[in-house]
């Protein structure tokens, strides 16, 4: 079958003016080139030999927001492309929310985990973002936490938060500390 590609921030989030993160391609993929599109606009083209290639923005501002993604290609044919991947910059309003699980770090297969983020500031909600994953996952406002069931081996990683409240528009937290799950 044809390779797929995976799209994602390092580290993911919402990004501050002046800001940097890395855009990550990953593919299974032999030794042809991954382009980076912003929309239709081609932007960079990494000759490749491993299965990654890695897009960095630094000094991030306005116009570094928009909808990326990634494109396999191997003598001028375009074998995959990934996912669409938002990447937002915005002012970054409040201190940093406090991430933390429960029952703690390092659990075995199939156990429940809750994630909470705390944050000193009346929030309208937090995100919970894994490395490596293009989604990111709501807290739910009710229970305060995200709760992870049965959690797998592919459950482990590199977890953080980050929150926002909606007034007028929308007004973000800087991103939580990191928290590693190891899912044994």
């Amino acid at each position: 079958g044809a390779p797929t590609i995976s799209i994602f921030l390092k580290p993911p989030g919402v990004i501050p003016p002046g800001g940097s993160t890395t855009i990550c391609c990953s593919c299974q993929c032999g030794r042809g080139s991954f382009v980076l599109y912003k929309g239709s606009l081609k932007l960079h083209t990494l000759e490749q030999s491993g299965s990654r290639a890695e897009f960095s923005i630094s000094n991030a501002t306005y116009e570094d927001r928009g909808t990326y993604n990634c494109h396999y290609l191997e003598g001028g044919t375009v074998l995959a492309r990934s996912d669409d991947l938002e990447v937002s910059v915005e002012e970054i309003r409040f201190p940093r929310p406090d991430l933390s699980v429960l029952p703690g770090h390092k659990v075995t297969v199939g156990a429940d985990v809750m994630f909470r983020c705390t944050t000193t500031h009346p929030s309208t909600g937090c995100y919970l973002y894994l490395e490596g994953q293009i989604r990111a996952l709501q807290f739910s406002k009710e229970q305060g936490g995200y709760n992870l069931s049965h959690v797998q081996k592919g459950d482990s990683g590199r977890y953080s938060c980050q929150c926002y409240t909606k007034n007028a528009s929308f007004q973000w937290s800087a991103v939580s500390e990191t928290l590693d799950l190891a899912v044994r």
